[in-house]
């Protein structure tokens, strides 16, 4: 375990600056984790208005037991800790003023997105802080209560339906009434991850009749157990590691289209949620194909952040074309903030308590969550895929023998080694070893 020394008190500040992403509502911890939050030895200092938007004034953190801070500057020079939900690649335009608010030894904890450019988290790294990626969070039994991409999908999958509903120029229920009977809206859903699922058992309980294809046939039961049909295709699986899909060649792709085609033509309404990480999102409906759907109906591209399953997706933006609209809504669980606020709050806290330990942080190395979400520490990018995409080679010790981030604390820390009590030297040794975990049943395609 490596645990940050030098410091005055046992009781570690929590900071949450209120978001900067444009159109961002969600805010990073909500009055409702700061009791559990306290028992860990914290205490929370929020900025003014920082959830406003979701539904959480600033009254409703004082009264849990926060301090607001009106001035963003002095909100990440007293924070040990800060709390984001958007930041570095995640936030590369407007996030490029907090880099500098980084100092050596802090901890920033948020959705980073560095596989999509490792540059910049090479540049971020110069500040010294420890930079948690919490999209990076490995795919164990463990982590399920921390992962922000199943928390987020889940918001996404339902939304996205509700878009479609809105939009589409019928009814999604079958109803007979004295004016005759009106027959249920077709959905098809392409991906069956969490995102995907949450799409299939929203269009359900709205009364549609529900078809869904997912690259991976094991996923055919979890679609069925919501009352969708499984659509089978002649196609290799592609299932990757952690649950996730895998990227294929565009040859697959060329021949899933050609065998989703008749499917497409038949539904009202399809919903595309396919994405794979770092990547531009696989094109799996053409415009041939949208030109075959029926005259009014609706696509959603839940992957539109990426680039869109769809080639005539737009991020951001309702186009309408060959008389179907085509729909690219890019974060959408800041669509529905106050419940995606209050899942990304329990997954933060979960974390939280692995990474907190009597008012102090302590980075154990032995922890697979911890290990697989840090993505920069002591001036470095230490983890390894993040380096590989960056073209960086293997991390190397320092000619002392420290880590990076041993020596950044040692930086931090006015005493010498032989001044500092054994009680807070800045390394110590974990005595926990590390904990084999069985991978968790997951069928994620990566919905952000």
């Amino acid at each position: 375990m490596t645990g940050c020394e030098g410091r005055d008190t046992h009781t570690v500040k929590i900071a949450v600056p209120k978001e900067t992403f444009p159109g961002e509502r969600r805010v990073a911890l909500v009055p409702g984790s700061l009791a559990a939050l306290k028992k860990l030895g914290a205490h929370v200092l929020i900025e003014a208005g920082a959830g406003h938007e979701a539904g959480y004034p600033d009254e409703a953190y004082t009264s849990a037991g926060a301090t607001v801070v009106t001035d963003r500057d002095q909100l990440f020079r007293e924070a040990d800790i800060v709390c984001q939900v958007r930041a570095a690649v995640a936030n590369p335009e407007a996030g490029q003023a907090d880099i500098p608010r980084l100092r050596v030894g802090q901890i920033l904890i948020a959705q980073c997105d560095p596989l999509s450019d490792p540059q910049l988290m090479v540049q971020i790294a110069v500040q010294k802080a420890s930079v948690f990626a919490m999209e990076l969070m490995p795919r164990i039994t463990r982590a399920q209560s921390m992962d922000v991409l199943s928390s987020m999908a889940t918001i996404a999958g339902y939304k996205a339906v509700l878009l479609a509903a809105n939009s589409l120029p019928q009814m999604f229920p079958m109803m007979m009434t004295a004016a005759g009977t009106l027959t249920p809206a077709r959905v098809f859903i392409v991906g069956a991850g969490v995102a995907g699922l949450q799409a299939i058992a929203t269009a359900k309980r709205l009364g549609a009749v529900v078809n869904a294809y997912d690259v991976r046939s094991d996923v055919k039961e979890q679609v069925e157990s919501l009352g969708g049909r499984f659509v089978e295709m002649e196609l290799d699986t592609a299932e990757g590691e952690g649950g996730y899909a895998r990227e294929m060649d565009e040859t697959f792709y060329q021949k899933q289209r050609e065998m989703m085609l008749k499917v497409v033509a038949e539904s009202d309404v399809v919903i595309t949620t396919a994405a794979v990480p770092g990547k531009k999102a696989p094109t799996l409906v053409t415009e041939n194909m949208v030109q075959v759907m029926p005259p009014g109906s609706v696509l959603v591209d839940l992957a539109a952040e990426r680039g869109g399953n769809c080639e005539l997706t737009k991020p951001g933006e309702m186009v309408t074309v060959h008389d179907v609209k085509v729909l690219g809504p890019t974060n959408l669980a800041s669509d529905i903030p106050r419940h995606a606020s209050q899942m990304y709050s329990n997954n933060l806290t979960t974390f939280l308590k692995s990474l907190v330990q009597d008012g102090t942080p302590v980075l154990d190395m032995t922890d697979e969550c911890i290990v697989g979400t840090l993505v920069t520490r002591g001036g470095e990018v230490v983890h390894a895929f993040v380096r590989e995409l960056a073209g960086l080679g293997p991390l190397k010790e320092s000619p002392s023998g420290d880590s990076p981030l041993e020596e950044a604390l040692a930086e931090k820390s006015p005493p010498p080694a032989a001044e500092v009590p054994a009680s807070t030297s800045p390394s110590v040794e974990s005595e926990t070893p590390p904990v084999d975990e069985e991978p968790t049943d997951t069928f994620q395609l990566s919905d952000d």
